[in-house]
């Protein structure tokens, strides 16, 4: 895994734009340590950091085709390489054994209708010297990055941020309010979009062409289709089995150890069980656990390491100290980011990355499977919102009178409770919502209502075309949660730490298939996942099908009762210039430390953004 740059600067001297482009690198190093390049001419640079993967002794980047009017800077990695280089053998001489020269090769002699014979994950620039024709790209599912700004005549595009920041020579341009909007409400941005007014990013499953004085031209090569399963539901479970096995093998192509990041959850139990039983590997794992019992699991990844006879690395986190968090938000994130689960994330990922370079994770299960418990509460809030008005009522007023649970919601049947009327209350009023919120639209109305009128997220539109709500509500995390907030989430905790991260649940031949099954298929009474649980109940123990989804989640709450509380009221009283939205956010942390309410979560995002806004100062 890599970090890449590209920059066209006519009018520049070389040796600014050198000088831009080897700091952007610099600061990317953690993306890849093994090595660097960088090539240019008059008036553009391309640059490329490497994560030495596959074919470790060459394939350097940036590449070139044989005759030089070409080049590329690529990071990922494809799958089925191999059988792409078969297939291109007879019109091209291969120098190196790797995927970058196929990535090369496929493009020259195919064009981009070759991106859509690629399996993997990626983000590339193709450099054309004598047209001055820029080709992007990402991977289907977003999980690598690709930023980019242009004026027309210009463009600057890296992996990261903080590195194109540099290339535009230390300065962004201002907030998009629509951006600032989403991010109060949901911690994240939309598809394509950033913070940051024309600063945007490719997005995923697309390639865009751009030359200078022109509009960038966007065009989507693949797009998540539902089209309805026909086969019995035995069968389905045998494909299923077959397509995760598949998936798994691609994602062992390496050069290197690849071992396993292990949270004692079905979806990373099952991928280390058939590491083991069905690939005859001994991995090693790696686990984070909290000192909080509520939020803990690494007991449970003992348990399954312990039954596999493997080895299994744990570290526990004590509690949470803002400057961990921030020092990723400075020098990998370059923007907000409000999923404190983005901490544990990276520590999970430095304790691996002491040990391996190449980890697997459960990523894109809960998507791609229906795992998450707001599924079922959909449906659950469609028979709820049949009661009487006035029995409702009377649910809601009690529920009120309940001090919020800051524990995690798998260990409060209150909390759920209370969670659960929220929500179907939410979705009387907003029907067409389906994205996860932070802020709700009472609050929001209440506490920021200048957020009115602003905001780019738009939900996957229910209605007779759509299969049903659940489906809906999949779709839409696979468009909007997935690759904002889920990969960014493992990209950058991972690449921070030198580390690449690979989801065997994100095959794409895997998730056309999942989203062909009927709902019902996915889920049955409180639980998802059906198809899973039915289709390896042979090979995982009872205690970790059985066990209830409770997610790589964070006791920030918790936190926010003591230091963290604290910390952001003094953040607070720092800027005194924020007016009135200081004053909303104490009062939310009043609500929350008085037990009204549990906002931890957007709490948490609020802090984020108040360091953010006012780093450096």
């Amino acid at each position: 895994m890599c970090g890449i740059a590209y920059m066209f600067q006519p009018g520049m001297k070389v040796e600014e734009m050198t000088s831009r482009m080897e700091s952007a690198l610099n600061i990317m190093r953690h993306r890849g340590p093994d090595a660097s390049g960088t090539s240019g001419g008059d008036d553009w640079m391309i640059g490329h950091r490497r994560l030495s993967i596959i074919d470790l002794s060459s394939s350097e980047q940036p590449m070139f085709s044989p005759d030089g009017r070409f080049v590329l800077t690529f990071n990922g990695e494809i799958y089925n390489y191999r059988e792409l280089r078969g297939g291109l053998s007879n019109r091209w001489s291969f120098q190196t054994s790797g995927d970058t020269e196929v990535v090369l090769a496929g493009i020259l002699c195919e064009g981009p209708e070759f991106i859509r014979k690629m399996d993997g994950m990626w983000a590339f620039a193709f450099w054309d010297q004598e047209e001055k024709a820029l080709l992007m790209s990402r991977d289907r599912f977003g999980k690598k990055p690709l930023y980019y700004h242009s004026d027309h005549n210009s463009l600057s595009l890296a992996s990261e941020l903080p590195a194109l920041q540099t290339l535009l020579g230390g300065e962004l341009p201002e907030e998009d309010l629509h951006s600032r909007a989403d991010y109060f409400r949901h911690g994240f941005f939309a598809p394509g979009k950033t913070l940051y007014d024309s600063v945007c990013e490719i997005l995923p499953g697309h390639y865009a062409y751009w030359r200078p004085g022109a509009e960038i031209e966007s065009k989507a090569y693949w797009k998540l289709e539902v089209m309805p399963y026909t086969g019995s539901y035995s069968n389905a479970c045998s494909r299923f089995r077959t397509l995760l096995s598949e998936s798994l093998e691609k994602r062992l192509v390496s050069d290197v150890e690849v071992g396993a990041l292990l949270s004692g959850g079905v979806d990373s139990s099952l991928i280390v069980t058939l590491l083991t039983r069905e690939f005859g590997l001994s991995p090693k794992t790696f686990t984070i656990g909290f000192k909080s019992r509520s939020f803990d699991e690494s007991h449970y990844a003992r348990r399954v390491a312990e039954g596999l006879e493997i080895t299994n690395y744990s570290e526990t986190v004590e509690k949470l100290v803002p400057e961990d968090f921030f020092s990723l938000l400075d020098n990998a994130l370059g923007q907000p980011f409000g999923d404190v689960s983005m901490l544990p994330a990276a520590k999970v990922a430095e304790l691996a990355g002491r040990h391996v370079k190449v980890a697997l994770c459960g990523d894109g299960a809960d998507e791609v499977l229906s795992g998450y418990q707001r599924y079922q509460g959909r449906i659950l809030s469609r028979y709820y919102l049949t009661l009487p008005q006035k029995l409702r009522s009377a649910v809601t007023k009690a529920l009120k009178k309940i001090p919020a649970s800051h524990s995690h919601h798998s260990r409060s049947l209150v909390k759920k409770a209370q969670l659960f009327v929220s929500l179907a209350e939410r979705y009387e009023k907003f029907p067409q919502h389906l994205t996860p919120r932070l802020l709700m639209e009472a609050d929001e109305q209440t506490y920021f209502p200048d957020l009115s009128g602003f905001g780019y997220i738009v939900s996957h539109p229910l209605g007779e075309s759509s299969p049903s709500e659940v489906i809906s509500m999949m779709l839409d995390d696979m468009v909007n949660y997935l690759p904002q907030d889920i990969l960014l989430k493992s990209d950058r905790s991972s690449m921070y730490h030198s580390l690449e991260v690979r989801s065997p649940f994100l095959d794409y031949q895997l998730a056309e298939f999942a989203f062909s099954l009927p709902v019902s298929w996915h889920r049955r009474g409180l639980s998802g996942k059906r198809i899973l649980r039915k289709a390896y109940s042979d090979m995982l123990p009872s205690y970790v099908l059985k066990r209830r989804k409770q997610g790589f989640s964070v006791p920030v709450s918790e936190w926010l009762l003591g230091d963290l509380g604290d910390y952001l009221k003094e953040s607070v009283r720092q800027n005194p210039q924020l007016g009135g939205t200081g004053t909303s956010i104490l009062a939310l942390l009043d609500q929350h430390r008085n037990r009204t309410t549990d906002y931890g979560l957007l709490l948490w995002s609020l802090l984020v953004y108040l360091r953010w806004q006012h780093r450096g100062s």
